[in-house]
């Protein structure tokens, strides 16, 4: 990847490539999640953490092969008596769907290893089948030519009985070419046990590991056109879909419609019915059902958008709630704030929230009137139909039903624009004739 970040770190939709294993996995309803780490450990298992990931952390000090890698789950896994289930963490794509192929071959064999027919097999490790039984897989430097002429390949995903598993693993050495300790190994000391071994197929597109900064766009594309077919396939509208980027954990709604160059990064639930417009960026928030927000707008973590409300060009929301029917419409900042129902936010108005040390909450009513240029200087409380007039530096809390003033008297001097005009444009003439 030529870089200092760990492959498994890199981000793809929005959520390392580690955590898709994890994400897909979960369709087995597994009772336990085993991560075992090596390059970058602290990082992967900080990040597994701040996912919300319930798991249990294995480190694999030396990278001495897949089959050591799997070894240091085992410790974890003691006395477990369920099947388990080897996955990658550089390989995002494997369905729920294939996954329950597997469990289902589970019934009548004793290790199911996921394999696909490969466009152009290259490098990749060899199925070698006698009918059904997987007799063998072969590391593609260790083939002879009539392996490398197979184009059955193997994905490294493995599933079969815990200890079992283990057992297997256990006995398996290093004599190869790479002196590692391979897990594909494992096959054939299974038969030599008498043990069954078989094949699930997938697509190959399952299969796609992550290697290359190229790989890792491919992958994206890959992700994104999958997001956006599902989200057209449950009635969302999207006006340009090859503009519009999901997250892996974006919600949209039926009959939502999203225009043109909208992002959505993680953490966005949007609610039937509401319109996201162009070139919106939507972050850790909800949209709740019949708002409009954008163009042009920026929702931030925390950001809660009421039932019709509306957000429009230039408005930043962060960590605050914009009642039901209110209005932000141009121009805007709302942090650390409650909107109450149906108020109207003017143009220009920000909640001064920090002092540069801590952040404070702006409190406003419902059915209020924020006038234009509005500085609302937290902590502060605007009452239900209250007005601020435009221009105003609000400091103090404003009752009910009150209108609130505060900016400087005008001074309006006759003559004195005509004669700072004048005053201007003979220095500026001066200067001119200096140089």
């Amino acid at each position: 990847m030529n870089s200092d970040l760990p492959k498994v770190m890199h981000p793809l939709g929005g959520a390392p490539l580690f955590a898709h294993s994890i994400f897909f996995g979960q369709a087995l309803e597994p009772e336990r999640v085993v991560l075992v780490t090596g390059h970058g450990g602290e990082q992967v298992a900080q990040a597994a953490v701040e996912l919300g990931f319930e798991v249990d952390f294995c480190v694999q000090k030396e990278q001495l092969g897949t089959g050591h890698a799997v070894a240091q789950a085992a410790p974890a896994l003691a006395g477990f008596s369920g099947d388990a289930v080897v996955l990658y963490g550089d390989t995002p794509f494997i369905s729920a769907q294939t996954l329950q192929a597997m469990r289902d071959a589970r019934n009548n064999h004793d290790v199911v290893v996921l394999g696909f027919d490969a466009a152009d097999p290259g490098r990749y490790g060899r199925l070698i089948l006698n009918g059904e039984r997987l007799d063998k897989i072969v590391e593609f430097k260790d083939a002879e030519a009539e392996e490398r002429l197979v184009t059955l390949c193997n994905s490294g995903v493995v599933m079969a009985n815990a200890a079992q598993l283990f057992d297997l693993v256990n006995s398996v050495g290093n004599d190869n070419a790479s002196g590692e300790y391979y897990l594909t190994d494992i096959v054939e000391i299974a038969n030599a046990r008498g043990l069954s071994c078989t094949v699930v197929r997938c697509d190959e597109a399952e299969t796609l590991g992550i290697n290359t900064r190229a790989e890792l766009a491919a992958a994206e594309t890959i992700f994104q056109n999958s997001m956006r077919k599902s989200a057209l396939e449950i009635g969302v509208t999207l006006s340009a879909p090859e503009t519009v980027f999901f997250s892996h954990d974006t919600t949209l709604g039926r009959d939502v419609h999203v225009e043109q160059n909208v992002v959505f990064a993680p953490g966005v639930t949007v609610e039937t019915g509401a319109k996201i417009r162009a070139f919106s960026h939507l972050e850790g928030c909800h949209v709740s059902a019949g708002a409009i927000v954008g163009p042009y707008a920026r929702l931030r973590p925390g950001a809660e958008i009421g039932n019709d409300a509306r957000v429009g060009n230039f408005v930043e929301i962060k960590n605050a709630t914009l009642g039901e029917g209110a209005k932000a419409n141009h121009l805007t900042y709302i942090g650390d704030a409650t909107v109450g129902d149906r108020t109207n936010i003017g143009a220009g108005t920000v909640t001064c929230n920090y002092n540069g040390v801590e952040k404070f909450r702006t409190e406003i009513g419902a059915d209020a009137f924020i006038g234009s240029d509005t500085m609302l200087v937290a902590p502060v409380k605007i009452g239900a139909e209250a007005m601020t007039a435009s221009g105003s530096v609000i400091t103090k809390d404003v009752p009910e039903a009150a209108l609130a003033l505060g900016r400087a008297e005008q001074v309006t001097k006759p003559g004195a624009g005509r004669r700072l005009f004048d005053m201007y444009k003979l220095a500026k003439a001066n200067r001119q004739r200096k140089t």
